[in-house]
């Protein structure tokens, strides 16, 4: 079963909207005005297998569905307004195979990592996705997300104990005419949005550290290998050693006993 509701200015969907549509396939959504998709969706449409929200301006998508959306294989939102994307929703529709994600506000910094992430082991499973094209910052404007090395993200800061409690402050002195500037600048500074891609440091010594410990490898094992083959030459010289000398004394014995056996048998004579 399919439904087209293509060019029609929605701009909102009540979540009781598909009620009664349990056996739907195919959703068209495409060239409406759409805000946002609402996490019960899933429920209303458990055997629905693709979603078309491409051509809206969608900002903003769940950061979870109610339930796992186990039947949906394609899901396309190409063509909206999406700075970010929480891999939990996508990591609820387990049977995604095509992805559509083009001609959006990405946002490539550190909020936009776990995505990355997930694309990555997405399409090392087989999954197929059209990319995602960084609108900012200026530093990776246009380039392709998974070409950037994951290694140049800072982790994002963690929401700051006293950040509830300085907004509350702010809000309370709203009547002030000239806020103070160290509060702004504090807030700006534990605002946990406001973090930009930033070349990860690397110890400039690496390299240096690397040959030094294969070098080290290598002159060990050379000793290893010299110790070994004088051990060997050693035992091998002993034994030649103590064979020629026994031969040497056991042949000094014997000319011995025949010396001795010559006299006695001239004075029998």
């Amino acid at each position: 079963m399919t439904l087209n509701l293509s060019n029609n200015s929605l701009s909102y969907l009540a979540p009781e909207a598909f009620h009664g549509l349990r056996h739907l396939q195919v959703l068209n959504l495409t060239h409406n005005s759409l805000l946002s998709l609402e996490s019960g969706l899933s429920r209303s449409l458990p055997q629905l297998r693709e979603l078309d929200l491409s051509s809206n301006n969608i900002s903003h998508l769940p950061a979870a569905l109610g339930e796992p959306w186990g039947n949906l294989t394609i899901f396309a939102v190409q063509q909206n307004q999406l700075q970010h994307l929480d891999r939990g929703l996508l990591e609820s529709m387990p049977g995604v195979r095509l992805l559509f994600l083009k001609d959006n506000l990405w946002k490539c910094n550190c909020h936009l990592l776990g995505l990355k992430l997930w694309l990555e082991k997405f399409i090392y499973t087989g999954g197929k996705t059209d990319g995602i094209t960084c609108g900012s910052p200026d530093t990776w404007k246009g380039q392709d997300l998974l070409k950037i090395p994951h290694e140049l993200y800072w982790p994002c800061p963690l929401p700051s104990p006293g950040l509830v409690s300085t907004q509350a402050q702010q809000h309370g002195s709203a009547h002030r005419e000239i806020p103070k500037p160290t509060e702004n600048h504090s807030s700006r500074e534990r605002d946990p949005l406001a973090c930009e891609v930033k070349p990860k440091p690397r110890p400039t010594n690496l390299r240096h550290a690397v040959a030094t410990v294969v070098i080290t490898g290598v002159v060990c094992g050379i000793v290893c290998l010299m110790m070994l083959a004088a051990a060997i030459y050693g035992c091998t010289y002993a034994a030649i050693t103590a064979q020629y000398h026994g031969g040497s004394v056991a042949q000094t014995s014997e000319s011995g006993k025949t010396e001795g056996k010559e006299p006695f048998d001239s004075s029998l004579a």
